[in-house]
């Protein structure tokens, strides 16, 4: 119905009343809606990009003039001819022929979704800190183009797909068609499921089908017709959805109420589950570090008691001095300060700001008295005796470890494993079988604020740069390791890369476990919107490099993922802080990892066909080989191997080629360039154990078979 309502406002112009007459026609149509998800599919999309080759045939805009803050010619033209620094363009899609002569620097290139894309890639650097292991990486690009790129590189090979995609707030947070979409824009939810149903057909062939799982965050905007949308593109997985507390604090929502969760689907694909695993107390059911006096002695953890008095000499009035506030940080659920016994006329404690009192409160109201005094309560939480529990009505449940159950904690019945994020002693009873477990579908856990481990974490990694509601480091960390904790050599993809938590959080889990997972994040080099309206009052336009090195991708994806290698922020200085939860290590300490940054380019198909594309074509021939060990960018002699793959186009020499393969342990793809079949299969016959593929066929044919999305 989109595209009838602009031909309706088209017609509308020539004729108002024909128009009208069409318009009270349509409307009871409009009006009838089939069951389950339907929405416009409105094509076809098309973006901007910026800094790319203007050539013949090439669909571009004109850019609004320099210093303009107005928005440009939306209107398509095609390149009819490029003549040194100008072409000759001619209006696309009109009844009347207008055609003009520009200059290139004036046009920025469009694609049409629809369009056949011939994709390569050009390298923007690397940090190598992991010797062998195989490389994250970063492509910066439209990721609807990156995923039809991966088709080729990656195909059925992904093992784990985490995205955060727009969450459709009507706040300018994302564009459709190279437009903000907008909260009055009534196709809103519509062009949303349109955007996102395109990119998830992609990931599906990306993904394994016999084990692997996709991953997906969201709010309650769009969360149910997200649902639907899986269901009806994943039609053979298994879908949960869990929801989890990000923000215990709470968001305001005007007249409804406070938000502090969000929902994450898991798609499941063949035999993919979720992992059993050790999981802290901070994951007990409902819990927010959820923990009831006597709690753990059943499960190997010591024996932890109220802090409130029960039973006989248990009212404030039999012990006034122990009848005292505790202060607690909602956040973190830790213990922050100890105020001094109210006096007898007091009855509530005094505020401190930020935190959460608690008072000795009995159930109904009535005053009792804490176990210990101030001083005491002070020593054994700095000895990590002292565990805050789930939220009431007066504050938290407060536990602690008397004295004969600290003494036997320490008497090498228990080992300590570290301390939880209340600064509470975690122990394991010795000898008591795993308690390895599936958490339930509500997660309420400190690690996952999104506050306190996305937005203060990545300050610390890039101090005076901010980027909006990342995710929780931990949350991402543990939403993978329950799909990719038995897989050390993982493939996860992550198309809405944003700030790069995803492959921080896969260098992690490789730390934990000695794993060689690998990361490819994809995000494009979006400017905000309103960063655009003061660099083009700077007479800047997209494709200026002062306007690009403002975009996502070079101003935070790549400087956080360098930063997150190499323990160092963008001015050399070492990051300041630990990492928390599982393992806790300076940040300054890095990780030994290895990372590439590539661009997304655009190829035109007949210089790929006749070799001259080469360079651009490499590191995707890198990349299907498992992103490890050189690239290949270099064919002077004729043939080259390295140590995953090797690439030919001078078929006299492949006994040399043959040879030099076998000498490699560890080869899996030899790319042959040529036109000839017969000579295509002699040497692949020749390579048993190789997977044998056929340039630049094969990439031909997987770009122009990727389908109208």
């Amino acid at each position: 119905m989109s595209r009838l309502t602009d031909l309706l406002r088209a017609a509308k112009q020539l004729d108002p009343q024909l128009g009208k007459d069409l318009e009270d026609e349509i409307q009871p149509l409009q009006k009838r809606l089939p069951f389950g998800l339907n929405f416009e599919r409105h094509a076809p999309e098309a973006v901007e990009l910026a800094g790319h080759k203007i050539r013949k045939e090439s669909r571009v805009r004109i850019l609004s003039p320099r210093g303009s803050t107005a928005r440009g010619d939306q209107r398509l033209w095609r390149v009819d001819k490029v003549i040194g620094d100008a072409a000759e363009i001619s209006l696309l899609d009109s009844s009347e022929a207008e055609t003009r002569t520009v200059q290139v620097d004036d046009l920025i290139l469009v694609a049409e979704f629809r369009d056949w894309i011939y994709p390569g890639l050009r390298p923007d650097g690397t940090v190598e800190r992991g010797d062998d292991k195989p490389f994250h990486t970063v492509i910066n690009g439209e990721n609807f183009h990156v995923l039809e790129q991966l088709t080729f590189t990656h195909a059925r090979s992904v093992d784990a797909i985490y995205i955060d995609p727009p969450y459709n707030t009507g706040a300018r947070d994302w564009k459709y068609n190279n437009d903000y979409v907008e909260g009055d824009d009534l196709y809103r939810h519509s062009k949303w499921l349109a955007f996102m149903e395109r990119r998830l057909k992609l990931a599906e062939r990306l993904l394994k089908p016999e084990n692997s799982v996709l991953i997906v965050t969201i709010d309650e905007k769009e969360y149910l017709r997200l649902g639907l949308l899986l269901e009806q593109t994943f039609t053979d997985a298994r879908i949960q959805m869990i929801s989890t507390v990000i923000n215990p604090k709470g968001v305001s929502r005007g007249d409804s109420f406070r938000r502090s969760d969000e929902y994450i689907f898991f798609v499941m694909l063949g035999s993919a589950a979720p992992q059993r695993l050790e999981l802290g107390t901070e994951w007990a059911a409902g819990s927010f570090g959820n923990v009831e006096a006597g709690a753990g002695e059943g499960n190997g953890e010591p024996g932890w008691s109220s802090m409130m008095r029960r039973g006989s000499n248990s009212a404030r009035t039999d012990r006034p001095g122990l009848f005292y506030p505790i202060y607690v940080d909602p956040d973190t659920g830790r213990i922050q300060q100890v105020g001094a016994p109210l006096s007898a006329d007091k009855h509530e404690a005094p505020e401190v700001a930020g935190l959460i009192a608690t008072l000795p409160l009995r159930r109904n109201g009535s005053e009792g008295r804490w176990q210990i005094g101030p001083d005491e309560l002070r020593s054994r939480l700095s000895q990590g005796r002292v565990r805050t529990g789930r939220k009431t009505a007066y504050g938290y449940v407060i536990n602690y470890l008397s004295d004969g159950a600290y003494a036997e904690v320490l008497s090498g019945g228990f080992e300590i494993t570290g301390r939880a994020e209340d600064g509470s002693i975690v122990a394991t009873r010795v000898g008591v079988q795993s308690r390895a477990q599936v958490p339930f579908t509500q997660w309420r856990t400190p690690s996952h604020n999104a506050s306190e481990y996305g937005s203060t974490l990545l300050t610390a990694f890039l101090p005076g740069r901010k980027f909006p509601f990342p995710k929780s480091l931990h949350a991402v960390e543990d939403a993978l390791r329950l799909f990719v904790s038995d897989k050390p050599e993982a493939v996860v993809l992550d198309f809405f890369a944003g700030s790069g938590t995803t492959a921080h959080a896969l260098m992690r889990l490789n730390r934990q476990d000695g794993g060689r997972r690998q990361c490819i994040s994809v995000t494009n080099n979006e400017v905000s919107a309103e960063e655009q309206t003061r660099l083009r009052r700077q007479r800047l336009r997209p494709g200026d490099a002062e306007w690009e090195r403002w975009g996502i991708c070079d101003y935070i994806t790549k400087p956080r993922i360098l930063a997150a290698v190499t323990g160092l922020t963008q001015d050399g200085e070492p990051i300041k802080g630990d990492y928390k939860f599982v393992d806790e290590f300076a940040m300054a300490d890095g990780f030994e990892e290895n990372a590439a940054f590539f661009t997304l380019t655009y190829e035109s198909p007949w210089q790929i066909s006749a070799d001259r594309a080469f360079g651009a074509i490499a590191p995707m021939l890198w990349l299907r080989a498992g992103a490890r060990g050189r690239c290949i960018d270099d064919l002077s002699n004729g043939w080259a191997v390295a140590e995953a793959y090797g690439v030919i186009k001078d078929l006299d020499r492949s006994s040399d080629f043959i040879e030099a393969l076998r000498r490699e342990e560890h080869v899996r793809i030899a790319f042959i360039v040529t036109d000839d079949e017969g000579r295509y299969q002699q040497i692949a016959n020749e390579i048993p154990g190789v997977e044998p593929v056929r340039l630049y066929e094969d990439y031909l044919r997987n770009c122009e078979s990727s389908g109208d999305f």
